[in-house]
């Protein structure tokens, strides 16, 4: 690789005189050669010394540019870029670039003077490049043809060639003094540091003198809101232009003041808060102009920020810009939902920025809209794609019904999703019998239903109760057995043994036959108490059933009649008693846990109102307290269980 090192520079004090004076570029080679060395230095420290103390006094109202290749990439030809545009007061600008410079690639150098003729606009105005170069082109085949390609286009181009160290090659030799001669510039060459700055010295004191300036108009540049004579909020960048020249380009300013040579100009204003662009043209005359571009008043908008895709039924942070009414907010939906109802998910934009936001549980493609809540009025908007979301099942085919069953499962786990199990064909998510949460972990743990038959198992996204995955299922039989007495006496307590799935909850309940609904068993034991179980016999006699009942939905899987027989007792009482006294009843009886003997008044039949009683427990005779109201009272024999008498006696109270 070689190092060359390109300067051009430009005596012009304004732009009315850039139509008769070369503009100026300095085009640097950032190629691995320059790390060689003169007397012991790199070359790259030895132009970064030169450039610096050529620039520490350069005219500020002089334009200068800075291009620079062969920095950023190794072997590669078209790494060439324009650091700093040509324009006045730059110079301490170029300066801290150049020093900034790390060789690294090619040495593009034919390449880099036509960079620089462009950058000057050399088919438009006149143009001078001063290339310093140690060696041959690597890049271009042909620099003479190209040199006289610059020359034929160029309006005055320019380009003085210096060679640093090239020695006597003469294949780079006759290239520099090609380029020099095709475009009439100078050729000299230089070996040491000293030359190098005596050089270009040289070819830049070869630039003409800048010619006196014309008479200028001041000239008032504004951008206002129509009706009113506000000034536009934001920053506007103008762009000026003669009939043949750009004089300003994208020079910020509200109002903008400058100095014009008389003439016609067209001037562009572009607001970048309205991001609309104005065109007027005027004409600067006189002592003074005024040129005024009226913008229509700005209309309400918003802009949204959010990432190109999401996955469905995700979370997502949307950042926004917008007026943030009261009650404004971000909603999101698939392309077409036109009707603000149809936005499926929204966050207000109370909630902070950025919001959070649920994206869909559908795939496609989505608009996030920034909607005003006076009119539902849409401000802006973005478009996202949601991709699918998936997830996997894994179970046995069939377990007996009312069984539990684990279902290893993979997926979003998004808040609430569940795995359920209900009928093939139950699409409602209140068909679905029974489930479990995904946040409970996997597997997950199912209850079979207690109806045996075909079932799916699904994975549900919470959100529209989505379903994602779905396997096949079957409930099997399952069966229980009960041995019980054929009969027993009301009240008493049987053992009733049996076998069956003994699921958590599982009870053995007793009832009258025809029974159906689970509340109309009058006493139950659960399975889990063992087996046998005691069991509780109703209060009344007649023809009951024995039932086996699963806890999921109480149905039943087993069942034996039994026949409850009545029961007596015999009460042994005193005629009469004194209010107030003690008296002993006798009492022959089944002596179940909790009997009682209650004395009340003659018919009064409710127990609350039996004023005084004695638990059978409590032995015999039972000792009771008369009532301290005379009268006629009743004492009778209570089964505890449901407070049924089973036998009673009359006693005076005098």
């Amino acid at each position: 690789m070689r190092f060359p090192l390109a300067v051009s520079f430009s005596f012009l004090a304004t732009m009315t005189l850039a139509q008769n004076q070369p503009n100026t570029v300095l085009v640097m080679d950032g190629s691995g050669s320059m790390w060689g060395q003169v007397d012991g230095v790199a070359k790259i420290t030895i132009a970064q010394e030169v450039v610096g103390n050529l620039l520490s006094d350069f005219p500020d109202e002089q334009g200068l540019g800075l291009t620079v290749y062969g920095h950023r990439e190794r072997g590669e030809c078209t790494d060439i870029e324009t650091v700093v545009p040509p324009a006045p007061g730059t110079a301490e600008q170029i300066t801290n670039a150049v020093n900034q410079i790390k060789p690294l690639g090619k040495t593009p150098m034919t390449d880099a003077v036509v960079a620089a003729a462009e950058a000057l606009r050399y088919t438009e105005e006149k143009a001078t490049v001063i290339l310093v170069s140690d060696g041959v082109e690597t890049c271009n085949p042909n620099p003479c043809a190209a040199a006289q390609l610059l020359e034929e286009a160029g309006i005055d181009f320019t380009a003085h060639v210096i060679g640093f160290d090239v020695g006597a090659d003469p294949e780079a030799l006759a290239q520099m003094q090609c380029i020099a001669d095709e475009t009439g510039g100078q050729f000299l060459t230089a070996d040491t540091a000293d030359q190098l700055t005596e050089a270009l010295t040289q070819v830049a004191a070869a630039a003409p003198e800048p010619e006196p300036d014309p008479a200028l108009v001041p000239t008032t540049l504004s951008a206002v809101i129509e009706g009113t004579q506000t000034y536009v909020d934001g920053p506007v960048l103008w762009e000026l232009t003669s009939n043949t020249d750009t004089v300003l380009s994208d020079t910020e300013g509200n109002p903008l003041e400058v100095e014009l040579p008389e003439g016609s100009y067209t001037a562009i204003a572009y607001s970048t808060a309205l991001e609309l662009e104005m065109t007027k043209q005027f004409v600067a005359i006189g002592d003074a102009a005024s040129v005024q571009i009226v913008f229509p008043e700005p209309q309400e908008t918003a802009r949204i920020l959010a990432p190109e895709t999401a996955v469905a039924g995700s979370s997502i942070q949307v950042g926004w810009e917008g007026p943030d009414y009261d009650e404004d907010y971000i909603g999101i939906g698939a392309v077409g939902a036109d009707g603000a109802n149809m936005w499926q998910n929204w966050a207000y934009t109370s909630s902070g920025n950025p919001v959070e936001l649920l994206v869909p549980p559908t795939e496609g493609p989505h608009l996030i809209r920034y909607f005003k809540r006076e009119g539902r009025e849409p401000l802006g908007e973005t478009e996202i794609m949601v991709t699918p979301v998936t997830a996997t099942l894994s179970t046995a085919s069939e377990a007996p019904a009312g069984s539990e069953i684990t279902v290893d499962w993979a997926g979003p786990d998004y808040n609430d999703d569940y795995i359920g199990i209900g009928k093939l064909g139950a699409d409602g998510a209140s068909q679905w019998e029974n489930w479990a949460y995904t946040s409970a972990g996997s597997p997950a743990t199912l209850t079979v239903p207690a109806e045996p038959g075909d079932y799916e198992i699904i994975y549900f996204m919470r959100q529209g109760r989505t379903p994602l995955e779905r396997v096949a299922f079957t409930a099997t039989d399952v069966s229980a057995r009960l041995v019980a007495p054929q009969e027993a006496a009301v009240g008493s307590t049987i053992d009733v043994g049996w076998t069956g799935p003994d699921y958590d909850d599982d009870y053995i309940g007793i009832g009258r036959v025809g029974a159906d609904g689970a509340s109309q068993w009058e006493n139950w034991r659960y399975t889990r108490d063992g087996s046998p179980i005691e069991v509780l016999v109703p209060a009344s006699p007649g023809d009951y059933v024995i039932r086996y009942f699963v806890r999921q939905d109480r149905s039943a899987i087993a069942e034996i009649p039994i026949t409850v027989t009545p029961v007596t007792a015999q009460l042994i009482v005193p005629e009469t008693a004194e209010p107030g006294s003690t008296i002993e009843i006798g009492w022959d009886g089944p002596d179940y846990a909790d009997d009682y003997i209650g004395m009340g008044l003659a018919g009064e039949d409710g127990a609350a109102q039996w004023q005084s009683w004695a638990y059978t427990k409590s032995g015999n005779p039972a000792v009771i307290t008369v009532p301290d109201t005379p009268g006629e009272y009743v004492v009778r024999y209570f089964i505890r269980q449901d407070r049924s008498s089973i036998a009673q006696a009359t006693i005076t109270v005098e």
